[in-house]
């Protein structure tokens, strides 16, 4: 399932737009507005933006830039401005499409579905507070630094990320990571692995916050 960011603040149209584009298929998160939109796209991934160029506290160009230069998104502008300056404006900015209001709902899915078909979305980045990884390039960064990560310390990583919120007990875990392992991996083992890899992603490996340890059970990544 496809997940796309729509920011607007008109509630009438967030609503209506929520229960359409789900009835169609995608996952849609709303923000009201530019510092909305960009805490929710550090905090998680999205396939598609649908963007307002109006906003509460601030403007969609502004919003589209930022997309753009950090996260490489497929940007969609939803806005009553069809003026020809916004619209140029709006594509000299890296935007993929722009759909003036009031627009056809089934237009607009048939021209979420080519961005995404032509784009193949954003689903090969995962992001986690100041951790991304790119599961096209095979790469793990921390606030934008490479972390270097070994085959398995990344395979591991991912597990995790996949997992969010659910209790991964060890066995588990070295069941996931037996495949991607050249040798023999045993508990002792694991505990190795993970000990390495909250030294890279954690800001303090002593007190981890991103992996927990549950105590008797196993690890959890919190959502």
């Amino acid at each position: 399932m496809h997940k796309i960011l729509l920011v607007e603040d008109d509630s009438e149209i967030v609503a209506r737009l929520t229960e359409f584009l789900n009835s169609e298929g995608f996952s849609i998160k709303n923000a009201m507005g530019q510092k909305d939109a960009l805490a929710m796209l550090a905090e998680e991934a999205f396939d598609l933006v649908l963007l307002d160029i109006s906003l509460s506290d601030g403007n969609g160009f502004a919003v589209c830039k930022a997309i753009k230069a950090d996260y490489g998104l497929p940007v969609i502008f939803l806005t009553a401005s069809d003026d020809e300056y916004n619209t140029v404006t709006g594509f000299e900015l890296g935007a993929d499409d722009y759909i003036s209001k009031p627009f056809r709902p089934r237009e607009l899915v048939s021209r979420i579905k080519n961005i995404l078909r032509l784009t193949g979305g954003a689903g090969s980045t995962i992001r986690l507070g100041s951790l991304t990884v790119d599961t096209v390039r095979g790469t793990a960064s921390k606030n934008g630094h490479d972390l270097y990560l070994s085959a398995l310390e990344y395979r591991l990583l991912l597990v995790f990320l996949n997992n969010r919120g659910a209790v991964l007990s060890r066995a588990r875990l070295l069941e996931s990571i037996w495949d991607i392992a050249g040798e023999f991996v045993n508990d002792n083992t694991l505990t190795v692995y993970i000990k390495r890899l909250r030294e890279k992603i954690e800001d303090d490996p002593q007190e981890p916050s991103i992996i927990k340890t549950v105590r008797g059970l196993g690890y959890r990544v919190d959502l």
